[in-house]
């Protein structure tokens, strides 16, 4: 069997795009490890981020997070992992979001350890940032 977690991308290259969420408090989950220590065992309100290095990542996905998270009702957890870069937790965390097909960008909100919020890159491709903020923190005031 391959190791998955040969990167897709030169590690250097996407260190920026890593950057743009832990300067701001998402914790790195980058092992299948890291994913089950917080996700099989939190019952805090939890936000994951699949981080991608696509275009609606950058321009959508991580800065409607960004913004979400200024916001006064908040997840307790944020959480994020690196899809064509950390395969093997990406695969783990998405093994989490049950009923819903792998895509990138794509960020959940899980609360007393169970999916209760998807958006997936058909939510986030095409979107203005604040309009995926917008329906992010929907979800944290009635989730949070």
């Amino acid at each position: 069997m391959a190791n998955m977690n040969v990167p897709l991308y030169d590690p250097r290259l996407v260190q920026p795009m890593r950057d743009e969420l832990t300067r701001i408090g998402f914790q790195e989950l980058r092992t299948p490890a890291d994913v089950d220590a917080v996700l099989a065992t939190t019952k805090d309100p939890t936000l994951v981020v699949v981080n991608s290095v696509c275009g609606c990542a950058a321009r959508n996905a991580r800065p409607a997070a960004a913004l979400a998270i200024a916001h006064p009702k908040r997840p307790a957890r944020l959480l994020t992992v690196f899809a064509g870069q950390d395969a093997d937790a990406t695969a783990r965390a998405r093994s989490y979001f049950t009923g819903y097909a792998p895509s990138s960008p794509q960020i959940a909100l899980f609360k007393d350890g169970r999916l209760v919020f998807m958006l997936e890159r058909k939510n986030i491709e095409g979107r203005a940032a604040q309009d995926i903020a917008g329906d992010l923190t929907a979800a944290f005031d009635r989730y949070c």
